[in-house]
């Protein structure tokens, strides 16, 4: 079968899948595809823009349920958890493109999606993509804990003092958090943060609205 860009990104989104962004290299994609290491730089330049193109053809699948009639609290959970499931079905490669600046590009659908919502508020129009980046920096900030183990090892953290010494581990703590659960408390913190102010602005001028 002959090489073609995307042929490239999907192999190497399911070797990343198995093995780790780290354990990629030009050499095992190669050897996934049957091919010359070689022939891969006609297609692409370096490790670097596979792990790009891999990261943008995942971001450009994504997709959720649209419900332009829902209150927008509710449209920012289901396209939040459409969002969580992404990164849970691809965790190693999602793990390692969270922390990359260009991560979220313009076109993206996430993106598309959220800003229209952020928008249907009630944010001023000036105000949305930094709103709208707010937002997901907090639930990029979450399912990073989630996927790298923190926010389970975090959840074992005791308070110091005799009282928390005294109580000992008991079996919820060893099984961690419920991450659905802090998940959806994530997301109402945010929600109702930003409610709050849409409110308090809203009475401020004196509409009501």
């Amino acid at each position: 079968m002959p090489l073609t860009e995307a042929g490239i990104h999907a192999a190497a989104l399911r070797l990343i899948d198995a093995d780790g962004v780290e354990a990629l290299t030009m050499r095992k994609l190669a050897t996934a595809l049957d091919a010359n290491p070689m022939s891969l730089y006609h297609h692409v330049p370096n490790k670097e823009a596979v792990l790009h193109g891999v990261a943008r053809m995942v971001g450009a699948e994504f997709r959720t349920v649209t419900l332009e009639d829902a209150p927008w609290q509710e449209r920012v959970r289901l396209l939040a958890t459409d969002f969580r499931a992404l990164a849970h079905r691809h965790p190693r490669l999602m793990a390692y493109s969270f922390g990359q600046p260009d991560f979220i590009q313009p076109d993206d659908p996430f993106w598309t999606a959220l800003t229209a919502i952020v928008g249907a508020a009630g944010v001023p129009q000036a105000e949305v993509p930094e709103i709208a980046a707010l937002m997901v920096a907090v639930v990029i900030g979450v399912l990073t804990a989630e996927l790298n183990g923190s926010l389970h090892q975090w959840s074992h953290l005791k308070p110091p003092g005799p009282a928390a010494d005294e109580a000992g581990p008991k079996d919820a703590d060893l099984a961690g958090p419920d991450e659905d659960r802090m998940f959806r408390l994530a997301l109402d913190t945010l929600i109702t943060g930003l409610d709050s102010r849409l409110a308090a602005e809203r009475d401020s001028r004196g509409d009501g609205r």
